[in-house]
């Protein structure tokens, strides 16, 4: 999917490798990628993970780069679901 004009960042979407196995019924997931994650595009990683945190979720995977587009990282909400933020940054290195 596409979330902007051609040339412009964003998410767009990606299939990414399985960390482990299918996570087993009822358990969260022990990975961000061991099933279909949701993501979504924020203006601000730093803020948003605050209060992501102060909400009672979980980081399941730090922050960090894609060189280039942007800064993205997962977290654990209360109810066991794995979600990422993905915030676009030109600079993230």
């Amino acid at each position: 999917a596409v979330t902007g004009p051609e040339g412009s960042l964003g998410i767009n979407g990606a299939i990414m490798q399985r960390d482990g196995g299918a996570t087993p019924a009822g358990t969260a997931p022990a990975s961000a990628s061991n099933a279909a994650v949701l993501t979504m595009g924020v203006e601000s990683f730093d803020a948003t993970a605050k209060k992501i945190l102060a909400a009672g979720g979980t980081v399941v995977r730090e922050k960090y780069a894609l060189p280039g587009m942007a800064w993205q990282g997962y977290f654990l909400d209360l109810d066991g679901n794995v979600f990422g933020i993905h915030e676009p940054d030109e600079n993230a290195s």
